[in-house]
């Protein structure tokens, strides 16, 4: 006789949380979406996170340049010609009095015939904030004269000091980077248009469009990067206005810097076209140009980010450099290049060491566009 084997079946509920034991930390992770993986991931990397809030304030900064400038960018004081920098003091002979600068006596120097401007403490002048200053055209649309803060009455304020014409180079400082920050955002949607264009129809297409794209890569990347800026920037006449200069160094620096992007889309695209996802967007009659803009591209869009955050320094550096040989944007037009150039002339530079100074943002910039570029491509792997 044989034994009969029950068989049992558990009718209570099955609660899928309750087996797997998710704590509420776990939980949080695995139901959150990619977006918001990447931000927590992105904010763990604080170096990035600081870097991401000094390019913000900075890029925030040049839509009110006039107002953050003491001075005007036409404003010139000929009785101060390389004066310089004023610190800002706060207390006076053991008295609070705010923030306020010593004025300058000057001398000439009989043996150099040259003007020696040395703090007077005698003469305190307390700065003005939120004033009526110097008068200046928004945008080159509106006139206005508000600034953040104002020079002293009947007083000079130069915090880093004056040039060779009596301008204040702090003023100019936040001027030029209009045109600094600026030229490496429209260089990059240049390079970027390229990129993705000619990299992606190499990728999808492969055969005679990839040797064709791959050659003409390898041709400009053969190239030495600054004699064919030099060659390029010099091709323009000098008889073009300042603002198409500004075009044309733009659209160089975005035909030179579009071939790395190239490459990288390439490399993706060869390995995603293949998908089933694409296959069933062929099928359904999907055109070219729609399967790579509207289902390739978004698929690595977050390296595509991260990669403009290390190009768009290359496109300062490039105006930099230009600028500072004299080849690129050129006065009135004022950018951190421009204000290098008075700088070439080493005596110069040995008496008057603050004419350097526009070199630091120059410096910070790239840092923090590299910090943040880090974050960013950590980010992109949320998982890893």
């Amino acid at each position: 006789m044989s034994d009969t084997i029950v068989h049992y079946v558990n009718k209570d509920s099955f609660d899928a949380k309750e087996i797997e034991k998710l704590t509420p930390d776990q939980e949080k992770v695995f139901l959150a979406s990619q977006k918001k993986l990447m931000w927590w991931k992105f904010k763990r990397h604080k170096i990035a996170v600081v870097s991401g809030v000094f390019l913000l304030l900075c890029y925030l900064s040049i839509f009110m340049s006039e107002m953050l400038a003491p001075y005007s960018l036409e404003t010139r004081n000929t009785k101060y010609i390389y004066a310089p920098p004023q610190s800002v003091h706060w207390m006076h002979e053991g008295e609070f009095i705010g923030p306020f600068v010593y004025g300058f006596k000057t001398k000439l120097d009989m043996k150099t015939l040259k003007r020696v401007h040395s703090p007077d403490i005698n003469q305190v002048q307390k700065l003005r904030f939120f004033c009526t200053g110097d008068k200046y055209h928004y945008w080159g649309l509106i006139e206005g004269d508000f600034h953040f803060i104002c020079p002293p009455e009947n007083g000079q304020f130069f915090y880093l000091g004056s040039d060779r014409l009596g301008r204040d180079v702090f003023s100019r400082i936040i001027y030029g980077a209009r045109i600094s920050l600026t030229i490496g955002l429209v260089g990059i949607s240049i390079s970027f248009t390229l990129g993705i264009i000619l990299g992606g129809l190499a990728g999808y297409y492969g055969g005679w469009v990839d040797l064709v794209v791959q050659r003409v890569i390898e041709v400009v990347q053969s190239l030495p990067s600054i004699p064919l800026w030099l060659a390029l920037a010099a091709i323009m006449p000098v008889t073009w206005s300042p603002i198409l200069i500004y075009f044309g160094i733009t659209i160089i620096l975005g035909l030179i810097d579009w071939t790395g992007l190239a490459r990288a889309v390439r490399s993706k695209l060869l390995s995603l076209r293949e998908e089933d996802y694409v296959l069933a967007a062929r099928l359904l009659g999907a055109k070219p140009s729609r399967v790579i803009g509207r289902h390739l591209v978004p698929g690595f869009m977050s390296h595509l980010i991260a990669s403009a955050t290390i190009t768009i320094p290359t496109m300062i550096l490039g105006e930099t450099a230009l600028s500072f040989l004299g080849l690129g944007l050129r006065s009135p037009i004022v950018s951190w290049g421009v204000l290098l150039n008075e700088a070439q002339n080493i005596n110069v530079v040995a008496l008057y060491p603050w004419l350097m100074y526009p070199v630091v943002p120059v410096i910070l910039i790239i840092l923090a566009f590299n910090f943040f570029g880090d974050g960013l491509r950590d980010a992109a792997d949320p998982y890893g």
